[in-house]
């Protein structure tokens, strides 16, 4: 499961995770002590099995299991309650909702859906064209707006074009290019959603759990994060666009005439003032953020405009987010006087369990390193510095996929990465190497309807098979880890100047 909206499980379930983690959690508090000399060690992972246990069976609601570290670490003495609760609210937060402000924005005014049609004209009527029309539409969309919200957009005009098809060469022919169809959406609406640092929740939790981890390493900026991370999704959208055009080609040569997206964006008439306005914001926050921090490619240096402040380390990624969506509340709207282009009931919408749900992680990173949990991870992992470091970051990426096929991808991200930082310091591996590769892959999970939100709605539609999702996402879930791997190793170094021959001195742990 992944995303602002996550898949309960049934009843028995939530009820024996629920019963459950209380009593691991009891039972590992009574019969282990990993440090005698350090008890908030065993507290800590005793508090991180309980989260884990609830997390995995959605015993509660997730955002509320990640409230738990607010008065479970001050009662065992892990850390005080004055700075657990800091950590709930902090600059990342800010790029999130900021970003999500944008986002809302787009949709109130269908800004979303005029680019998304704009596209779909761009590529032609032809099968190969329709499906790539949709995947690109969706993958750009889900860079900047939930995955859930782009493919909710996208349904309504595949299933008229499905129609539309069955209407002119009969349903036996397009019957397996629906599906083909279907499926591209979903997928792309994951892919696209991990080139930028807000178009997935994981993103921006990487961010803030390696600060955490990690206080003198360089910034993971929107630039080097999107430098790093779209190559990646422009590669595996174009590897999953090949494999469904050949896998699930339509019985017969089919067409339809471009009418049906010119009528679709006809409907939506001419350009608004306040659909202008939010395009205005929107690119200026994605020109601002791709050049705020220092840009280093090889030995090729841009320098970003935060330097023309006395402190540029002062100007943040949150900091342009609000910014700029701090603007729309400043516009008066046209279309409705006396209101402006956002309003408090959109900030109603903003998705305040996933915000609370980044604070229960960043809460357990910092608790996993201040407890000494991380350290004594990183003793027990060391032996795995016998193994090659491909082996370990294909590993990594593909366990990371599969468990998110059942999972929160939020909250997977949140369990492994504190963990990943300690093995990544017991084996003397740059931290980054299985960092960026994990989090990644908690996004490509493609077999099953609740893996991923864009997944069920497709699912939902009632024309796909769970088997047809499963045969199509294994092939993808092996890939996805086979281009995530290769990216760690290729575009690493050039990016993060990663190199496998090197520890760098602001991993080491003092």
């Amino acid at each position: 499961m992944s995303d602002e909206e996550l898949t309960s499980q049934q009843n028995p379930v939530r009820m024996w995770g629920l019963i459950g983690g209380v009593v691991a959690s009891v039972l590992f508090l009574l019969l282990f002590d990993l440090d005698p000399a350090h008890p908030e060690i065993t507290r800590t992972a005793a508090v991180v099995l309980l989260m884990a246990v609830w997390w995995i069976t959605d015993a509660i609601p997730l955002w509320a299991t990640a409230l738990l570290p607010v008065f479970l670490f001050p009662f065992f003495g892990i850390m005080s309650g004055k700075k657990v609760s800091s950590l709930y609210f902090n600059e990342v937060i800010f790029l999130f909702l900021g970003g999500f402000l944008v986002a809302l924005c787009m949709e109130r005014w269908n800004l979303h859906k005029r680019i998304a049609l704009k596209i779909l004209l761009f590529f032609g009527a032809n099968p190969r064209g329709i499906l790539l029309g949709f995947m690109t539409a969706t993958a750009f969309l889900s860079m900047w707006v939930s995955n859930t919200a782009s493919t909710m957009l996208m349904l309504p005009i595949i299933i008229a074009v499905i129609l539309k098809l069955e209407e002119s060469v009969g349903v036996a022919p397009i019957k397996k290019y629906a599906v083909g169809l279907l499926l591209g959406t979903a997928y792309s609406a994951s892919i696209g959603g991990v080139a930028t640092l807000v178009g997935t929740p994981p993103n921006p939790v990487l961010v803030k759990v390696f600060a955490i981890n990690f206080p003198q390493a360089p910034e993971i900026s929107f630039a080097s994060w999107f430098a790093f991370a779209l190559p990646v999704s422009v590669a595996f959208i174009a590897f999953v666009y090949f494999y469904l055009a050949w896998f699930f080609k339509p019985g017969t040569e089919i067409s339809i005439d471009k009418e049906e997206f010119q009528r679709e964006h006809d409907e939506l008439g001419k350009t608004t003032f306040e659909e202008k306005v939010v395009f205005a914001v929107f690119t200026s926050l994605a020109i601002l953020w791709l050049s705020r921090a220092d840009i280093n490619i090889g030995t090729v240096s841009i320098p970003g405009w935060a330097n023309l402040f006395p402190n540029p380390s002062d100007v943040n990624d949150g900091t342009i987010a609000i910014a700029m969506a701090t603007i729309f509340f400043l516009v008066p709207s046209k279309a409705l006087p006396g209101e402006r282009i956002a309003d408090w009931d959109m900030v109603q919408k903003l998705p305040w369990g996933i915000i609370l749900l980044f604070g229960g992680g960043f809460a357990l990173a910092s608790g996993f390193k201040d407890s000494g949990l991380s350290t004594w991870l990183g003793n027990q992992l060391a032996s795995l510095h016998e193994f090659n470091p491909v082996t370990i970051v294909a590993t990594i990426s593909l366990m990371s996929t599969f468990i998110t096929e059942l999972t929160s991808n939020t909250a997977t991200a949140q369990i492994l990465l504190p963990i990943l930082a300690s093995l990544a310091v017991a084996i003397k591996l740059n931290p980054l190497l299985i960092m960026l590769p994990a989090t990644m892959s908690v996004s490509f999970a493609f077999m099953l309807p609740v893996a991923t939100p864009p997944n069920a709605i497709v699912f939902g539609a009632g024309r796909i098979r769970i088997i047809d999702m499963a045969k199509a996402g294994l092939i993808l879930n092996i890939a996805g880890g086979i281009i995530i791997t290769a990216a760690a190793f290729i575009l690493g170094p050039i990016v993060f100047g990663i190199d496998l021959g090197t520890f760098p001195d602001w991993a080491v742990q003092k």
